[in-house]
Order: structure tokens, then sequence, then C-alpha cells
């Protein structure tokens, strides 16, 4: 059966329950603003708040500090000492992985192994894409999201490092932008995304958003190294 329409959601945001995880099935819920959200071992349960907080991707916020280590990064990125390098698609199962971890005094996320499969399928299949934060040759941070014509879902990220995960997304903000993707999809209101510059905004305001987006093809994005410039660079780029 096809999703009901967002505007019929509970205050709280939920709109249907059941179904599954079937790439169509997602690819259908995302098209329509709706996301699934729910306790392992629960019926699937399929969300569409109002209001919706969203990342103008031109009004990231980024701090002195960590502006200061962007500049630097960008100095050196493309050469063989590099000590942190951003890439995309390199290493999707280790993010998600690494997001579905445990978080401070929670034992675990949502994203249990049924969900990290239907995302991992939906990676192959083209649509979902990580962005990873290498520091001396190890993960240390990253991010998950979906891509839908020219408008990205942000779905989870995870820091071993102390900004790691900052880092991450500051590199997919300027390669989304160039891109001509203007929006990320935070989902629901936190005091950490209103730190970054998340903002609500009405349920109508950001389906006409996703409307206008999917009406676009999207891009071509392919496994390589993300570029402070916006550029995405083969692997095999780096140069002494």
């Amino acid at each position: 059966m096809p999703f009901p329409d967002p505007g019929l959601a509970m205050p709280e945001g939920l709109l249907a329950a059941g179904a599954d995880l079937s790439v169509p099935r997602l690819t259908e819920a995302y098209s329509k603003g709706i996301f699934p959200w729910y306790n392992e071992g629960d019926p699937i349960l399929w969300w569409s708040p109002d209001p919706r907080m969203v990342l103008a991707c031109d009004h990231f916020k980024v701090s002195r500090s960590l502006s200061k280590k962007l500049k630097s990064m960008a100095q050196t990125e493309l050469t063989l000492n590099a000590r942190v390098r951003i890439t995309t698609d390199v290493a999707f199962p280790g993010v998600i992985a690494a997001c579905a971890g445990p978080r401070g005094t929670q034992r675990a996320t949502w994203i249990s192994l049924d969900v990290q499969q239907a995302y991992y399928a939906w990676h192959q299949a083209g649509a979902v894409h990580s962005v990873e934060t290498w520091i001396d040759g190890k993960l240390a941070g990253g991010l998950y999201g979906v891509c839908l014509g020219r408008f990205f879902f942000g779905e989870s990220m995870f820091s071993h490092v102390s900004d790691a995960s900052k880092l991450a997304l500051a590199y997919l903000t300027r390669f989304l932008l160039a891109q001509g993707i203007r929006h990320i999809d935070c989902q629901q209101q936190t005091r950490h995304l209103a730190s970054l510059g998340a903002g609500p905004i009405p349920r109508r305001q950001f389906l006409a958003l996703l409307t206008h987006a999917l009406s676009q093809p999207s891009p071509d994005w392919k496994p390589g190294q993300l570029l402070y410039s916006g550029e995405l660079a083969p692997l095999s780029q780096t140069t002494s």
C-alpha cells in the first residue's frame, strides 16, 4: 500500500507503522519526506515531523578552531604526508556500524543490524553514501545519508576523535553545494544540529523544497577523496 499523505501525521510526526525496509519502499518514503525510526523488535514506524530540521549547506556554522583545522587540511590534502583526509563511499559498512555503536549513556542507537543491511543494499543501489574522516590512516569519524535528486538526507554521524564528524560534514556541505544541492534534511530538532546551523522549517515548506529537488537528476557520486574546494578527486590522484 502507498504511504498516507504526510499531512495526516500525528502531532509528534508519526505517520504509519509496518511495511518493510526494501529499497523501493525506502525510496518511496524518502521521496515523500517520510523516514523510518523505531526500536529494534518493534514494528517499523514511519515519521514526517512538523516542523522539520533542515541545514542549508551555505549556513553551516564553522567555529574558529574548526576553521583553522580546515584551512590546514586544505594545504596538504593531496599530499602523501597528509595526516587527515576526507573520502566518500570508501568505507560505508564501517561508517554505519560506527554510527550504530554506543554513545555516552546510550547502549546503542536505533540503527539495528536490519537497518544496516537495508541501507547497505540502498548504498549498493547508488542512493546512500558515506563520508569518512581518516586521521593517520584510521577511520576517525564520518556520516552517512541518502541522496535523491538534488537533496541530501542526513542519517547519522560518529566521532572517535574530536571534530572528526564535523570535518566530514564541512567537506560534505562544500561538495553538495558544488553539485547544486543546497539542503540537508536533519529530520528532528536537537541542540547539536542547531549549533551547526540547522533550523526548523514547516513541513509544507520542506516538502516544497524536496519536490523541486527531486525534479532534478542526482549527481554523479563515485568513491573518491573530497577536497575543500568541493571537488571529488580520484583516490589515485594523491601526489607527493
